[in-house]
């Protein structure tokens, strides 16, 4: 049987934390050039989480390329406002922040559905253009859709999901979920099997259980050129509670026992799909790179 290739990284390379406190960094390395280059001596993969937050730039695109060696790959995470996540009125382009309505303007938050389907097409279109450099230079390996909550199994979710492959017809997107309807024992098999007849990947995932939010760690393939398998922590505290910053909600470093209960889910992802993307969350100051090493050494590959 032939085994697709493995790759494991972190999802983020530039969290304060790791920078500050990680101990992952030399010394001398202290410029954002600097960090991206030794996260990617270590590494084959990473994921982009900067771009939840702010649209990427093909600006950026090309700085990626030009600091990463041939064969480095960047899982790009979609920009919240594509996700119906609320999103920052000033993360928006400059230029389009004036399509926000004015009753909506000096909110904290907007939404997708709130903004005039012409701002939201010239959204989807830059977003698009501004990876282009890297599908161009083959260091793109996917684009991941993180739905929120509230965004349950329902025809017009499902519309939702196809709408967003068909919006990049040149890019690999991947689904995760974040609400328990998608995967529970009623709904499970359904929703594997729209994904499957797509060919949409499905994202596997470690995370806190017992919460509305929770998807069960399930091992699924439902593309056979990518499967994917992110891990979250399993800080069941601080899962669900506002913090200041997003890493106390991941802070969270796993067991070599806890990492183990993976290795044989990952070998038979690996099995079944050309490529398995295994990208650790838990981004508290070097509990990902070190879990990342970790389970590489579980795996037989050499990372970190």
């Amino acid at each position: 049987m032939t085994v697709g290739r493995i790759l494991i990284g972190t999802s983020s390379w530039t969290d304060p934390t790791l920078v500050k406190e990680g101990g992952f960094y030399p010394p001398e390395v202290k410029t954002a050039e600097q960090r991206l280059r030794f996260y990617a001596s270590r590494f084959p993969i990473v994921e982009v989480d900067s771009t939840y937050y702010f649209p990427p730039s093909e600006r950026n695109a090309v700085l990626w390329i030009e600091r990463t060696p041939t064969g480095f790959t960047f899982n790009i995470k979609a920009y919240s406002l594509l996700t119906n996540h609320p999103t920052r009125p000033d993360s928006l382009y400059r230029d389009l922040q004036d399509a926000i309505p004015p009753e909506h303007r000096d909110k904290r938050f907007v939404y997708r559905a709130q903004l005039p389907a012409s701002a939201v097409e010239e959204v989807w279109e830059r977003f698009r253009l501004a990876l282009f450099p890297l599908h161009s230079a083959g260091k793109l390996g996917a684009v991941l859709f993180q739905f929120p909550q509230w965004f349950t199994i329902s025809r017009s979710a499902k519309a939702y999901i196809e709408e967003c492959v068909e919006r990049l017809p040149d890019y690999r997107v991947a689904v995760e979920f974040r609400s328990e309807t998608w995967m529970s024992d009623r709904n499970r098999d359904e929703t594997l099997a729209f994904l499957e007849q797509r060919r949409i990947p499905f994202v596997c995932v470690d995370m806190p259980q017992g919460f509305a939010s929770s998807v069960p760690p399930i091992a699924a393939v439902t593309a056979e050129d990518l499967a994917m398998v992110r891990f979250h922590g399993r800080n069941r505290a601080a899962w669900e509670t506002k913090s200041e910053t997003a890493s106390e909600r991941f802070r969270y470093d796993y067991a070599k026992e806890e990492l183990q209960e993976w290795v044989p889910k990952i070998r038979t992802l690996a099995e079944r799909a050309r490529e398995t993307h295994v990208l650790m969350n838990n981004c508290y100051r070097d509990f990902a790179v070190r879990n990342a090493r970790e389970l590489g050494d579980l795996l037989d590959l050499r990372v970190g």
